[in-house]
């Protein structure tokens, strides 16, 4: 997540904290918390390697996991069922504009496919209007594009950029 843990120090604690906590901890504290969630039993996320180059990272868990998600009017779950909640993808800034975004999605799926028991997928991407580019604390989540070209499809849309998606494991 390079130096500073992604956007702003987050760490990927973004959806796991209230905003005070987030505030509080960000940069080393926020570390140091996912440092923890790293050594647990049940892992966080996923890192991707190009080669043998770290260039990926996809923050997720049971959706039940994200208490600052489940509080949000924008994210807030949209059924009862259980979904792995995909909250954060990040490439290497030096391959973004690659098309690579697609393919991680994919290989992350393929990787909740084998170590998951639960079987859906969800994701809540931005979807940039009329040519506009995402920023880097909105594109956070990743881009609705991209969750579309590996097969996701939109099941919410509680804001006119931001859809929720979902995808089912085989």
């Amino acid at each position: 997540m390079g130096s500073r843990g992604g956007a702003r120090g987050c760490w990927c604690m973004h959806w796991r904290l209230s905003i005070d906590e987030w505030m509080e901890n960000k940069g080393e504290g926020n570390r140091t918390a996912m440092r923890a969630l790293a050594e647990s039993e049940r892992p966080p996320g996923v890192v991707g390697y190009l080669d043998e180059d770290p260039v990926a990272w996809c923050g997720f868990g049971d959706r039940t996991d994200f208490p600052r998600m489940q509080r949000s009017a924008l994210l807030k779950p949209v059924d009862d069922q259980p979904v792995i909640a995909l909250t954060c993808l990040l490439l290497r800034k030096s391959h973004r504009g690659e098309g690579l975004l697609s393919a991680w999605i994919t290989a992350v799926c393929d990787h909740l496919a084998r170590t998951s028991m639960t079987r859906t997928v969800e994701a809540y991407p931005v979807d940039p209007s009329q040519g506009r580019r995402a920023g880097p604390d909105t594109a956070m989540t990743g881009l609705a594009s991209a969750f579309r070209a590996t097969g996701f499809t939109e099941v919410a849309r509680p804001k006119h950029d931001r859809p929720v998606m979902r995808y089912r494991l085989p």
